[in-house]
This record gives C-alpha cells, structure tokens and sequence, in this order.
C-alpha cells in the first residue's frame, strides 16, 4: 500500500526551502511591511498631482522601483509559505493580511500609472531619455493609453482587484485544500488517491490496472466539482472579456496578447503547425508504448508511461546536485554557481507534502534568491524539472542583478526559453554520459515524455482548447461544465485520432490546470521550447558562446521576445524554426522506435 503523504511539520526541513533567505523571523517581515506601507504613504504626499517635469517624473519612478523590489520580497513571504501548506491557518491568515494591505497599496499607487497617462508623449519620451531604467517603462506606458480608462474607473478596478482575482484563488482553495479523493482498491490492496499522488505517482505507475483505476477513481471525483469549477473559470473569462471591451481592443485575444508582445497569428502559427505536423509522430510513439507494454489498447491513462521502465534510474537528492553540476557547466563557472547556491542556500523544496501545490514553479523575488517548488519522486526525469526550474532562477538572479525592478520581466512568449534550454542541456550531458545504447534509448524517451511531450503537447492541448474557449467568449455565447468537457474532449481526440482511446471522462482534464487562470499562458511553453531547442543546439555546437544567452538572461525585459531572440542570432517571425524541432522530435521518436525493435 502507498503511504499517504506527509504532513509539512513532519518533513526534514534540510529538504525543504529556507523562507530565512527572504526575512530571518515573522517580525522582521512585519516591519518590513510596515516601514514600506510608511514610504508610499510619504511617496503619495510627494509625488501625487505633482507629476509635471522630467525631473519630478524620474525621482518618482526611481523611488517607485525601490517600493516594487520591496514589495515583491514581501508579498513572495506570505503567498510561498501557503504553496507549500495551504491547509495551515497560519499560512491562510498571513497570505490573507498581506492581500488585503496589498490591496491597500495599489489603490494608493493607482494614481502613479493614471497620472503619467495624462501626461504628453513628448515629454515622457524626454524623461525617458534622460534616464535608461525608467525608458521601458515609459514606453509602455504611452503604449496603454490608447486603451486607457478613465482615472476613476481605473482606480476603482484596482480596488475591485481582490474580487477580480478571485477565481484563481479560489480554483487552487478548492483543488489543494477541499477536494478530498476516495481510496481505490486493486488485488485486494488500498491506495489513497489526491492530486499529488496522482499527478507525481499513478500517472506513471508501471502497473497497468493500479495505472488505470487511479485514473478512473480520480476523475469520478473530478466529476463532483465539474459545475462550480465550471461556474468558477466562466467568471474568469467573462471577466477577461469586460476588461478588452473596457479598454477599447477588438477581442478578448488581442487584449490577452498585448503584454506578451505579440499577435495572434504567433498564437494560431504554435496550436495549428503542431496539431498538424507533430500529431502524426506523436501517435508513432503512443503506438510504441502499446506495444512495449503489451497493451491491450492504448488509452488517455497510458500515455505517461515510460519506454523502458525496467530502466528507470533512481535518483538521490544529493545525486541530481551532483548530475546538474556537471551536466550545466557547459554554460560556464558564473552560472554554475547558482546551480550550487540552489542546494546550499536551500532555495529548492524536494518533498510531496499534504497542502502543497502540484507540479513545479520557480519564484524570484526581486533581491533575493529564489524559491523552487517540486514535488520529488526519486525518478530520473526529476533531474530534468530541476534543470527546468532552475532555468528559470538563474534567468531572474541576472536579469534582477543587471536590471532595476520594472525591467526584469520579459514578454511570457520568452519566459519558457531559459528553462527549456536548460532542460535540453541536460539531456544532452546524460547522453554523452550514458553508459550503453539503451541508456541513451531511455534518455532520449525522457526528451519526449518529459520535456517536449509536457510542453508540445500537454500546454500545446491545452492551448487549443483556450483558443477554442475565448473564440466563444468573443461571440458572446455561454459556457458551461458540458461545453468546456466537450471543447476538450475534441482537442484530445483530433491530435490523437485513433491510436489512442480517449474516454468522455478525459475531457475533465481542463479542470487540472491552473494555467487557465493566467491568460494566454500554455501556449508559451512550446513556443519557448522552440528557442531552448536551437540554443541549447548552438551553445552543444559552440555556434555561440554561453555569454551570449547569458547576455540575453540580463537583458529580462529591456527588449521584446522576438529582440531577445534575435541577440543570438535566432529569427521566431516565420514557423521555420518550429517546423525544424518537430522535424527533430520526430528523429528523436523514429530513433526510440528502431532501437526498441532492434533490441
């Protein structure tokens, strides 16, 4: 019988991540919160309707910056320490302090963005000349006044902010703190079954009847909450939808894309070239794993089982370290020491906990170390979200080292590259190290289950399915539990077509992931995976130096996704490059199936 997991005070802290790093003790935080809330109170008197010279503007902007790093360290305190437990008080009631003064403050701020918005282009773009920080900020803001409000109904959106943010809270309230799973039974023996176990255990589980029946038992449950999650993500839409009509854009897709930098057809170019040109490969390897698993079918609960399971390494935590090391000097002895800071300043919590958030995320407050988020198995591929989340630290340790606090946050079209890149690094340094022709087979099943699976097809499924819904939201027709199922029901089975077994059930799915409460998101991961391929391919090849991509880490948000891409020499403005790495997969898949049936 599997274990139920732990409870958070039972863990080994070593394992966990050392919230110390951002304040030594709980009072220390509080008087943080505190001596900031003092400042934007004098930062108010100062500046507010006195924003009417060059000189003024920048001071302002100069102190906003010190506020924002401040603030990011301080909200990050409350809202990890609920990722790791979200079923503590404790932790409930600092995140729900935090958010309300948080709330506070942005409505007192609101008038910093409402007021520079008045202001003539000509005299910000003069401001911004004079001083390089606060040009890109600028800049963007005479990009939103053609879709500015009104000052009096910004201000009320700010404060209107809780209640608007209200369904993602609530999505992860309801998944990670309410839903309680039944227990399965297989062979007269009992497994507990939740979110965690299930996505870090079952959907891996070697044993086809245990594999299946977790699957089963976990949608039936999924199936309870199918309308109030339903309801929930209609308000997110709906809400979504008023914003674009607020602020003038012509659908709720170019209101969702304007931050990224982007247009639709970069949206449509990832979701269409892919459901075209990598289904066909994809259905190759669902039809090998039938096989190598002596499958009576292949079903939607087989699709994450490993090529060669027998295989499968173990991996200690103190190993991955070692394996990370090694396998990302190629990007030099600077970027190596964040990889060694990560386990020595315990930026990183390894263990599966009751209340903890699933998955994998990384958390870089400004001026401070970051917080990693994993929930540790023991696998091999384990090793690879490391390197994945890592990605994304030592891309925000340069970019907040080299930039000030507005600048560091790229378009989301970019935000995946660092961390794919990383991934593929990996992969490459464990083939090279491989000790046998089927150890390599394995590594390269990793590449596809792991990495380009996850964000080819998983976030690329779940892409499809938010063009689907937000097509419909822009026609001003409803959505209900019935519809979001049979929108992705008809995703699953199009890219699957018949080698695959896709139950009604599946179309449940959508309610898995929180990605749909963070706009165009899911579409990103492929998209940055394009970019990791070809760098992580031109730093293997010595085609550029790994200064090169560093420079583009410290560059954060000073240029827009496809400039970023371009200071390496890479061009993302045709599907030529995509088109190269599904090429690519597609070896990689042909490869996997030629040594299965030659060994």
């Amino acid at each position: 019988m599997k274990k139920q997991l732990p409870k958070r005070h039972e863990l080994d802290v070593k394992f966990t991540w050392d919230m110390t790093n951002l304040f030594k003790k709980e009072e220390l935080y509080l008087e943080a919160f505190d001596l900031v809330e003092k400042d934007i109170n004098l930062f108010c008197e100062k500046y507010e309707n006195k924003l009417n010279s060059k000189e003024q503007i920048n001071e302002a902007l100069t102190t906003f910056q010190d506020i924002q790093a401040r603030l990011s360290r301080i909200g990050s305190y409350s809202y990890l320490q609920v990722t790791t437990d979200s079923v503590l008080e404790e932790n409930q009631m600092r995140h729900g302090k935090a958010m309300i003064r948080i709330q506070d403050i942005s409505s007192k701020m609101a008038f910093l963005s409402n007021e520079l918005k008045q202001i003539s282009d000509e005299l910000l773009l003069e401001t911004a000349a004079l001083n390089e920080n606060n040009q890109y900020y600028l800049k963007d803001i005479i990009n939103e006044k053609k879709h500015m409000l009104i000052p009096e109904v910004d201000k009320a959106l700010v404060a209107l902010n809780p209640v608007l943010n209200a369904p993602y809270m609530n999505y992860n309230r309801f998944k990670l703190a309410d839903m309680k799973f039944n227990d399965f039974v297989v062979n007269d023996i009992s497994y507990p079954n939740s979110f965690t176990l299930f996505e870090n255990e079952y959907e891996y589980d070697e044993n086809t009847e245990v594999r299946r029946k977790a699957y089963e038992t976990f949608y039936q449950k999924l199936t309870e909450y199918q309308h109030g999650f339903a309801s929930n993500y209609q308000a997110q839409v709906q809400k979504e939808k008023i914003m674009s009509e607020l602020k003038g854009y012509q659908s709720v897709f170019d209101y969702l894309l304007d931050d990224q930098k982007v247009t639709k057809d970069f949206l449509d170019r990832q979701i269409d070239v892919i459901m075209e040109k990598l289904a066909p490969a994809m259905r190759r390897y669902a039809l090998l794993l039938k096989k190598v698993h002596g499958l009576d079918k292949m079903t939607y609960a087989d699709l994450k089982i490993a090529v060669d399971p027998k295989f499968e390494p173990r991996v200690t935590i103190e190993e991955s370290k070692n394996l990370l090391i090694e396998g990302l000097s190629v990007l030099g002895s600077e970027y190596n020491q964040i990889v060694k800071r990560s386990f020595s300043e315990r930026w990183i919590d390894f263990p599966q906990n009751q209340g903890k958030s699933t998955g994998g995320f990384c958390s870089s407050p400004y001026g401070a170390s970051s917080f990693i988020l994993i929930n540790w198995n023991g696998q091999m591929d384990e090793v690879m979200v490391l390197a994945h989340e890592i990605g994304h630290a030592g891309h925000f340790q340069y970019a907040n080292s080299n930039q000030t606090a507005l600048n560091t946050r790229p378009s989301m079209y970019f935000i995946e590259a660092p961390s794919t890149t990383n991934e593929l690094l990996m992969a490459n340094h464990l083939i090279k190290k491989a000790k046998s022709p089927r150890e390599k087979t394995w590594i390269k099943s990793v590449m596809i289950s792991r990495t380009y699976y996850h964000n080819f097809v998983t976030h690329l499924l779940e892409a499809a399915f938010q063009r689907e819904v937000y097509s419909r939201v822009d026609k001003k027709e409803p959505l209900s539990a019935q519809i979001l199922k049979n929108i992705k029901l008809s995703v699953l089975r199009k890219f699957w077509g018949d080698a695959v077994e896709i139950p009604d059930w599946a179309g449940l799915t959508w309610m898995r992931q929180p990605h749909y409460f963070m706009g165009l998101y899911p579409y990103t991961y492929s998209a940055g995976l394009t970019l990791g391929t070809k760098v992580s391919k031109m730093i293997e090849n010595k085609e550029i130096e790994p200064q090169d991509w560093i420079n583009v880490l410290k560059a954060g948000g000073t240029k827009a996704p496809l400039e970023l891409a371009q200071m390496v020499g890479v061009d993302l403005s045709t599907d030529q490059m995509l088109t190269e790495v599904i090429e690519e997969i597609s070896a990689i898949i042909d490869d996997i199936i030629a040594n299965q049936e030659n060994s």
